[in-house]
């Protein structure tokens, strides 16, 4: 039988609670594009919507494997979200702030 996670943390230790914390969070970190629309309550209608694009593009640009970040912006800023590019370095992140003046009204944000 199934238990809920709010029943069965009471009997766990302080330390193991901030463990499981901290592997949810890492979790949630790493998640594709359907899955982050899906942790949104959106649909690809609702995005497509948004995006002024039909379903199917939406569709297409979760599949795929390369796009352009325009097209990234656009899908992740239909979410509410703001896209960042980083560089991770053993010594520190960089943030790279060549693509902040894309332009974001592409004719195919599917592209």
């Amino acid at each position: 039988m199934a238990h809920k996670w709010e029943d069965l943390k009471h009997k766990s230790s302080a330390e193991r609670r901030a463990e499981i914390d901290r592997r949810a969070r890492d979790e949630v970190r790493r998640l594709s594009l359907d899955q982050l629309r899906e942790a949104r309550n959106l649909t690809q209608t609702n995005l497509a919507q948004v995006l002024k694009v039909n379903q199917g593009a939406v569709s297409k640009m979760e599949r795929r494997a390369d796009m352009y970040v325009s097209t990234l912006r656009s899908y992740l800023k239909a979410m509410g979200a703001e896209l960042q590019i980083k560089a991770v370095f053993p010594d520190g992140e960089v943030l790279i702030e060549q693509f902040e003046d894309l332009d974001e009204g592409r004719d195919d944000p599917a592209a």
